[in-house]
């Protein structure tokens, strides 16, 4: 059951997370790409099996893309995200080395409809704000609630972020599942099991 008191506040907060995202300017964001990639890099072990979601880039999102290619370029396995319907889970498909990108809705870009599926070991969540707990507040669409709900094992959650979308404390719902860490321009922070 949604708690319709948390709901408004969350909706309220979109509101001002988006603003804070949209103020910084070209330069800073591109900067902040290459430097929360130097830190998820330096930070994050990958083991060569592990399958990682990424994100293609919406609107002012922090730019995924120099972790993208770093990982394609490591032959690691990546699967990016394509909205099926608005209370379906989320399709990951498989980007193989050399396999063109289609739109996919969103803005977004997606291998083809043909290309094989897998659940990720981790996944790089875009946000609109975090809070030193873990919570991440996204867009409200639901959609990685419910890939995550459907998925067989949990995996490492890891938000994506510019270091002004940081909160003091955001609201969250039972169904919120928080984050392991988060990765900004200015670094990383891992949260507890607790958190």
């Amino acid at each position: 059951m949604v708690d319709e008191t948390i709901e408004a506040a969350k909706a309220t907060l979109r509101v001002t997370a988006r603003a804070a995202r949209a103020a910084l300017d070209c330069g800073e964001r591109a900067e902040a790409a290459e430097a929360a990639a130097r830190h998820f890099f330096e930070s994050i072990a990958l083991q060569k099996s592990d399958v990682v979601a990424a994100y293609w880039r919406i609107r002012d999102e922090l730019d995924c893309q120099p972790i993208l290619i770093k990982l394609m370029d490591s032959n690691q396995t990546v699967v990016l995200p394509v909205v099926l319907g608005p209370d379906e889970p989320l399709d990951l498909r498989v980007w193989e080395q050399g396999a063109s990108l289609y739109e996919a809705g969103f803005g977004t870009l997606a291998p083809s409809d043909l290309a094989p599926r897998a659940e990720p070991d981790i996944v790089l969540m875009p946000l609109l704000a975090f809070d030193n707990r873990g919570t991440r507040l996204g867009y409200g669409g639901g959609y990685y609630d419910r890939t995550l709900a459907s998925m067989k094992k949990r995996p490492k959650l890891i938000g994506l972020a510019y270091s002004a979308q940081e909160f003091e404390r955001l609201p969250r719902d039972a169904h919120d599942v928080p984050l392991d860490a988060v990765v900004t321009e200015a670094g990383i922070v891992h949260f507890g099991a607790a958190a």
